[in-house]
């Protein structure tokens, strides 16, 4: 499916995971009165997702055997920094304009730990490739986000 080679079902819905951070920006385009609700929900997807990440990474390193302390804290960032993006809504701050440009960011370059992963353990064939797409989409979907916040 689309050239990648792995199984139709991991390709169609990871790129599927766009969906959700798609239609919370259409619906802030549109205006009214769910605009701030889809603001709210793509947020939280954002890092629901980076949170993901973190997990699989984890999980990646723990199967292929990775040793380092290091690795595992690195897998345990997404989380942390998925938190921290939604703690300036508890106090009322300024949100969640600037949390979604960090989650957009950090999403946009989750392929970079990926790659670094690949370096330790072996991914399956075009798994790279696949978080490439979905980390562009996603990240990208997410600053669009934060751009019409």
């Amino acid at each position: 499916m689309f050239g990648f080679k792995l199984p139709r079902p991991v390709v169609l819905l990871g790129l599927a995971g766009w969906a959700p951070q798609a239609i919370c920006v259409w619906l802030v385009v549109g205006g009214g009165p769910p605009a701030w609700s889809a603001l709210a929900a793509g947020c939280f997807y954002a890092a629901l997702i980076l949170s993901f990440l973190g997990g699989l990474w984890w999980m990646a390193g723990l199967l292929g055997g990775v040793r380092s302390g290091g690795f595992y804290v690195i897998a345990v960032m997404p989380s942390l920094a998925a938190w921290a993006a939604l703690l300036p809504w508890t106090v009322g701050a300024n949100w969640p304009g600037p949390s979604l440009v960090a989650l957009g960011l950090l999403l946009f370059a989750s392929p970079l730990v990926d790659r670094k992963l690949a370096l330790a353990v072996v991914l399956p064939p075009d798994w790279l490739r696949l978080r490439v797409w979905m980390a562009t989409g996603l990240g990208l979907l997410t600053l669009a986000l934060a751009a019409v916040a």
